[in-house]
């Protein structure tokens, strides 16, 4: 009798055990854009390198329960806010991801500060983010207008690209970048001859090309991004831009755009990113994951989508430390604590302004001679290594930075 209570006993105990051990809950909000100019970039893509993270780090720690919604902020600032509302209070999400559109994701890091949630930033590019508008509920991960300006226009000057005209997209996204990059430009020795402010998701640029052809500049500046992109691109080549003497810098080109595109007209191009799918052997991997997982065939995932899946991870990685998710501020801390270490970035750190720092690389466009296979897009022209790609964490006046 004693025995078999014995047996109950322990039988109970590790049930018990299990049971606490399958305690910790998080929900996750891929938030972006579903269905617009930034669908490709973000979007779809983004939902499914969020499941491929939650998969994977949920096989290996079953304790921790994940649940993942996604929602679509259409590029408007209300519409974002409104649902991180939402989310945030009704929902219970303890995480926001993605948000490829500035104006979106500075008012979602806010609202994410005030509720103590946590916002982990992979589409949106101003720096702001870990400048003057930081916060300690916000990591930025993938890239910022002041690497993407650091990269491309830095080395454009330095080959000749002296004089720029910007073509900037009209909300807080296109202004950060085209600060940052007019700034790199004169602090190497070029000249801003002039700039236009387009609105979002223009169909017809012809004006503003008008403009940008006439200023003479050696450069035309694309302070845009996703759809804006692609059309600006095809529109300049019907004007000759190029033929005429004049370079393209595409300050953010991510490799959906030169899919869409197509190497013909997006040869030559100059760019900056921070991940690309055909670089090595783990990222080739990775992406027929993604492939399959989205199932597009004929995709190719971007820097933000590979973002989005690394910064689930490691989120995923400090609410398992902590067993809990329920304090943003202490699960961003507990980020910041832990070395980023992943497949897809390799080895990085999370700043104490929430800036997460890794190496990126400057590519050109191949020429569709030099493609060997579908989405061999680039040749690697430089690596610009992690301390140097990022903005000085002295020079950002974020206001976590002490001294």
């Amino acid at each position: 009798m004693k025995k078999t209570l014995g047996l109950a006993a322990l039988t109970a105990m590790l049930l018990s055990g299990a049971a606490n051990a399958q305690q910790v809950t998080v929900k996750i909000g891929v938030l972006s854009d579903m269905s617009s100019l930034y669908a490709d970039i973000g979007g779809p893509g983004s939902v499914a390198a969020a499941k491929l993270a939650v998969a994977e780090f949920t096989k290996d720690n079953p304790n921790v329960k994940v649940e993942l919604i996604s929602g679509d902020h259409q590029n408007k600032p209300d519409v974002g806010s409104n649902i991180a509302n939402q989310w945030l209070d009704v929902d219970k999400v303890d995480v926001i991801v993605d948000v490829p559109n500035s104006g979106v994701a500075l008012a979602v890091s806010q609202i994410a500060a005030t509720k103590n949630k946590v916002f982990v930033v992979s589409g949106a590019a101003s720096s702001d983010l870990t400048g003057s508008k930081c916060n300690a509920n916000t990591v930025h991960w993938t890239y910022d207008t002041w690497m993407l300006s650091n990269g491309t226009a830095k080395a454009m000057v330095k080959t000749g690209g002296d004089s720029w005209f910007f073509l900037t997209a009209d909300y807080a996204f296109g202004h950060a970048l085209e600060r940052d990059a007019g700034a790199v430009v004169e602090k190497n020795g070029g000249k801003v001859l002039g700039k236009v402010r387009v609105p979002l998701n223009t169909n017809d640029f012809s004006s503003f090309l008008l403009q940008a052809q006439t200023s003479k500049a050696k450069v035309i500046g694309l302070a845009n991004a996703g759809g804006d992109t692609i059309n600006s691109i095809k529109q300049s080549a019907e004007f000759g831009i190029v033929k005429g003497g004049q370079k393209l810098a595409g300050l953010l080109v991510f490799a959906s755009d030169v899919n869409a595109l197509g190497l013909p007209t997006a040869q030559g191009l100059s760019l900056t990113e921070t991940w690309y799918w055909d670089q090595n052997d783990a990222n080739r991997a990775w992406s027929k994951r993604w492939q399959t997982e989205r199932n597009a065939a004929g995709k190719f995932p971007t820097m933000i989508h590979a973002g989005v899946y690394s910064g689930v991870l490691h989120y995923l990685k400090s609410v398992a430390a902590l067993k809990s998710g329920a304090d943003g501020k202490a699960v961003v801390e507990q980020m910041k604590k832990t070395p980023t270490d992943d497949v897809l970035f390799g080895k990085g750190e999370i700043r104490v302004d929430g800036r997460k720092i890794h190496p990126a690389y400057l590519f050109e466009v191949k020429k569709p001679e030099e493609s060997k296979y579908p989405g061999d897009f680039y040749t690697l022209k430089a690596t610009i290594p992690a301390n140097e790609a990022f903005r000085p964490l002295a020079e950002g006046q974020c206001p976590l930075v002490k001294g």
